[in-house]
């Protein structure tokens, strides 16, 4: 069986001076999916009451990287350093990931994706890692993405160090947002050298892996997100 997986997009685009909604998610991720063996199918950020027809016909859920999380939507005011929201996206978004969470399926989250699946369990964010001090360079500035950053160490015993199998990676890092306080229901399973959320994964045997860097712009043959996609579109396939 080749299972279906749902991705998120974002949506807005400025054109020739004007806005025109677009309903956009880099080829990046579809691409992965497919080579794991699963069937890409794009999730626009429609009316709310259509999330349960989406996760009747998905057996997994992908939610990709993009723009910051609405600071009201995890009981916080906007602060300096905030970048753009994407308010279409959120409103559809967040509660798609309650759901999921609520069906127990499969879900992978990259980036922005780790953001939202922890609001989504009544977690908050740091809205801007670059305020504060004591903190490492999260927005990696170089010539080809696939360029790796800095390096996280991965919590031994977990799902994401059993599948990795490796408690140390070097990964790209591209954001500036990061897990404050941790959803219920979820677990810290790797830090970078100055303590900022890598990874995150759910408490109990279903997959709910959540992971802040880019895995889905490195190279075809690149072990670790092969590891990663693979898991989790296996997990999908299983319905676990």
């Amino acid at each position: 069986m080749t299972p279906l997986i749902g991705l998120t997009m974002s949506t807005g685009s400025k054109v020739d001076g004007s806005w025109w909604l677009t309903s956009c998610v880099n080829r990046s991720y579809t691409d992965w999916v497919e080579r794991a063996g699963g069937a890409p199918v794009c999730l626009p950020n429609p009316d709310p009451a259509l999330i349960d027809r989406y996760l009747d016909t998905v057996d997994g859920l992908l939610l990709t990287g993009g723009e910051d999380v609405q600071p009201l939507l995890f009981g916080c005011e906007p602060q300096r350093g905030l970048g753009t929201i994407d308010v279409p996206r959120d409103s559809f978004e967040l509660p798609l990931a309650r759901a999921a969470l609520g069906r127990s399926l499969p879900i992978l989250g990259i980036c922005r994706g780790i953001q939202v699946l922890n609001v989504a369990a009544g977690g908050t964010l740091i809205q801007d890692l670059n305020a504060m001090d004591g903190r490492l360079q999260h927005q990696m500035k170089a010539t080809g993405g696939r360029t790796v950053h800095h390096t996280v160490a991965v919590e031994s015993g977990s799902r994401l160090a059993a599948v990795l199998d490796t408690e140390r990676l070097e990964v790209n890092s591209y954001h500036h947002q990061a897990v404050d306080r941790v959803g219920q229901g979820l677990r810290v399973t790797a830090r970078a050298a100055d303590q900022t959320v890598e990874a995150l994964e759910g408490e109990d045997e279903r997959f709910v892996v959540a992971v802040q860097w880019h895995p889905e712009v490195m190279d075809a043959g690149h072990e670790a997100s092969v590891r990663l996609f693979g898991a989790f579109v296996a997990a999908c396939r299983a319905g676990a």
